[in-house]
């Protein structure tokens, strides 16, 4: 038995041995390699392969130069744009032209763009005074008129005017809307508020804008109604009408099996 194991692992050996010979010439022939670096190239920093020197880009193999327009400098990017404009250019049909910043404008951080000064907006190509009205305030933001109007006041046309909150109202101080809303238990009647009437077996929503029957009453008109359940049939969810019972079907006013 220990002679046939012995045979076995000799066996194994043998051929581990095979294919380590059948694999090294290849190894050594591969270490053995170089790779043809082209002019205006060098060897990557990690792997195998090269690449071009900043300038240059790979074309059918080789390095050629890169057409850099003036103004702008090589990125030596491996994608995306080869070239870039300089701080304070920008590119306008394939060249760099230089940014035109308009009186009371800045040169943006990106170098590419200009912005307004505080207090000036952008209006086609130039930079505008901001016109704050009386009861308004400026505000910074790339869009809008730039300012607006103070708690207690909206804007109509180019003026802040006093927002007139009605008896039992609020003001809203928002600067949409009509600027006040009407307290609970009254809702918007005539630009006034007015009290809401809540009938008998009902009650005030949860807003307090208008009234909600009680469970077991339904909404006809002005009024809350008992509801009336037919036979084999139950309240539904919101207590404001009936559904049938399981298997009954809804058949008009009534529920009949299937």
């Amino acid at each position: 038995m220990n002679k046939i194991l012995r045979h076995h692992s000799t066996f194994i050996q043998s051929m581990i041995i095979l294919a380590l010979l059948a694999v090294v010439p290849d190894l050594v022939f591969a270490q053995g390699q170089s790779v043809a670096i082209p002019e205006h190239a060098r060897a990557m920093s990690y792997g195998s392969g090269w690449q071009c020197d900043r300038g240059y880009q790979v074309d059918n193999g080789i390095c050629v130069a890169i057409s850099v327009p003036e103004n702008a400098y090589a990125t030596n990017n491996s994608y995306g744009g080869v070239w870039r404009c300089a701080h304070g250019y920008q590119e306008v049909d394939e060249g760099c032209v230089i940014v035109t910043v308009p009186p009371n404008a800045y040169l943006d951080a990106s170098g590419d763009i200009w912005k307004c000064e505080r207090g000036y907006r952008a209006v086609d190509k130039a930079c505008i005074a901001v016109k704050v009205p009386k009861n308004g305030y400026f505000v910074e933001s790339s869009y809008g008129k730039g300012w607006e109007c103070d708690r207690g006041y909206q804007a109509e046309n180019e003026i802040c005017v006093a927002i007139v909150v009605p008896e039992n109202a609020i003001p809203s101080y928002t600067s949409y809307g009509r600027g006040w809303e009407c307290v609970r238990g009254y809702q918007e009647v005539d630009a006034a508020c007015a009290a809401i009437k809540v009938p008998q077996n009902a009650y005030l929503n949860t807003y307090g804008d208008n009234w909600k029957c009680n469970r077991g009453y339904q909404a006809v008109d002005d009024a809350c109604v008992s509801v009336k359940v037919p036979d084999n049939a139950h309240l539904n969810y919101s207590g404001n009408n009936w559904e049938c019972n399981r298997p009954y079907i809804r058949q008009k006013n009534r529920c009949d099996l299937p």
